[in-house]
């Protein structure tokens, strides 16, 4: 259905900007996307949103016509509204023109297929949503299965992880699980598990891999616990070069994911 919102104070509006919340977001099962290019990427992925938000009388791309289409003969409802009611939605001056409410799809970890793809990422206790947000841009990047969120992580729906993730939210599985869970499921069955780590001497580069690859990257400002590294098969560092002791989390990821993929493309 089709219709129109122009007032602050329709109740709607109200539930859409609590999607903003961790705790609202996973009561509803609902988490806001933005932009056209995330959303028609979402689409191709198989996912339309339940509500489209957009902007009115403006020239309107191809793309978004494509979606609303499809959003209208899903029997989604595509909402009309101003820039400010948007922006209100959004948290941002400078919102984007159209943005979706989706459901949430998480995947439980024994319904992953680690067949499926040569490399997983796996990070613990990652903190900030643009790191898991770039992480997952990197694993659909270098055509990772999924990531695999261990204990306590910042929520991959939120705004702001969606945001960065460029659309890679709606392309990879995202497991949510404690390392009590990770580890036995991991040990029954293929899979290398690849930390990064400070303390050991093994280079990157030398180190060799096989697949199905679990490349393991720990918190921000702690690294992995010493007991969680201990249990992995194998132990990477990366050169460093200048003052600074190590790589940003999702940094590191994209480096040791490309190595990875390289030594899987190379002829055997």
């Amino acid at each position: 259905m089709r219709r129109e919102i122009t007032g602050f104070s329709n109740p709607l509006l109200k539930e859409i900007r609590g999607l903003r919340e961790k705790k609202l977001r996973k009561r509803a099962g609902l988490f806001l996307a933005e932009g056209l290019r995330i959303m028609t990427e979402a689409r191709d992925a198989g996912f339309l949103p339940e509500m489209l938000f957009r902007v009115k009388d403006r020239d309107v791309h191809a793309l978004e016509i494509a979606l609303e289409t499809a959003v209208l003969a899903a029997g989604g409802d595509v909402i009309e509204t101003s820039p400010d009611i948007l922006a209100k939605l959004s948290g941002k001056e400078n919102a984007q023109i159209i943005m979706g409410v989706y459901k949430d799809h998480p995947t439980a970890l024994e319904d992953i297929d680690r067949e499926q793809a040569p490399i997983w990422l796996v990070a613990h206790a990652m903190r900030d949503p643009g790191n898991l947000g770039t992480m997952l841009r990197t694993g659909d990047a270098v055509g990772a299965g999924g990531l695999i969120l261990i204990d306590d992580c910042t929520d991959p729906f939120s705004v702001e992880s969606v945001r960065a993730s460029m659309g890679a939210i709606f392309t990879q599985k995202v497991v949510q699980c404690r390392w009590d869970n990770f580890l036995p499921w991991l040990r029954a069955g293929k899979g290398q598990l690849v930390g990064t780590s400070l303390q050991t001497s093994v280079d990157y580069q030398a180190a060799a891999y096989t697949a199905p690859c679990f490349i393991l990257t720990g918190n921000e400002a702690q690294g992995l616990p010493d007991d969680y590294e201990s249990q992995c098969d194998l132990r990477v560092k990366m050169p460093m070069c200048g003052k600074a002791d190590s790589l940003n989390a999702a940094v590191a990821t994209a480096v040791m994911a490309y190595e990875v993929l390289n030594q899987f493309r190379r002829p055997s």
